[in-house]
């Protein structure tokens, strides 16, 4: 029996889909609950999405929401480790959720499974390695989107095939972001820097001289950042 319900997004995963904007067929990757792809499907904003998930477990609160939404036909399910998990070739891929080295480690061990697709990553953490990742992996970063949802502030970027070479602050804070100077951008300065701070005096309790090291440099960079806003 179909569920007749329109499916709605929070403010996160809404600015994801506003970047994903249309493609052909989507994965989303690590895709839980389904409520992206049940959403981008019945907006027609893509013709087919493949949903992956590390565990059938995992997968199936997805499987139950799409078969409720009678959007089955237009699903592929497929249980497996990040990218490795697809059978079709996408044109677009979601990675959300997830730890920046997580995700790189997903495009960086993919295979050819990503080959030629735009990217749309929500890291939580790392997100500054992540941009290395992407760098080395031949991907440029296309824009950028700090969302505050709730009490967190998340990071967006929407990455395609292509070269780019980033400063020291273009892979802390982003490119994007640092051009654009987004209106959550002092908040999330703000957090960076009670993180780093907090890190730093640990790293310094722990005589751990290179993470000290790389603490200042972190530091110093959302300073400058806070200074210009």
């Amino acid at each position: 029996m179909m569920y007749d319900k329109r499916i709605s997004l929070d403010p996160r995963l809404s600015t994801i889909a506003e970047m994903l904007g249309t493609c052909t067929c989507c994965a989303d990757i690590g895709s839980d609950h389904g409520r992206l792809g049940a959403f981008m499907l019945q907006n027609h904003r893509v013709e087919r999405m493949c949903l992956t998930d590390i565990s059938a477990p995992s997968l199936e609160k997805a499987r139950k929401l799409i078969s409720l939404l009678g959007l089955e036909e237009k699903t592929g399910f497929y249980v497996g480790d990040g990218a490795l998990a697809l059978e079709e070739k996408v044109d677009a891929a979601v990675i959300a959720g997830m730890g920046g080295e997580t995700i790189s480690e997903i495009i960086e061990g993919s295979n050819g499974k990503l080959e030629g697709a735009r990217l749309i990553l929500q890291p939580n953490v790392a997100v500054p390695q992540l941009r290395r990742c992407l760098n080395r992996s031949g991907y440029r970063i296309e824009n950028e989107a700090l969302v505050r949802d709730g009490r967190r502030i998340y990071v967006i970027i929407e990455a395609v095939p292509g070269e780019q070479s980033l400063t020291d602050f273009e892979y802390e804070v982003g490119p994007v972001i640092l051009k654009e100077q987004p209106e959550a951008l002092a908040d999330y300065t703000a957090f960076r820097l009670r993180v780093a701070r907090k890190a730093l005096l640990g790293a310094q309790n722990g005589n751990d001289q290179q993470v000290v090291d790389l603490l200042r440099r972190e530091i110093e960079i959302w300073e400058d950042v806070e200074k210009c806003l």
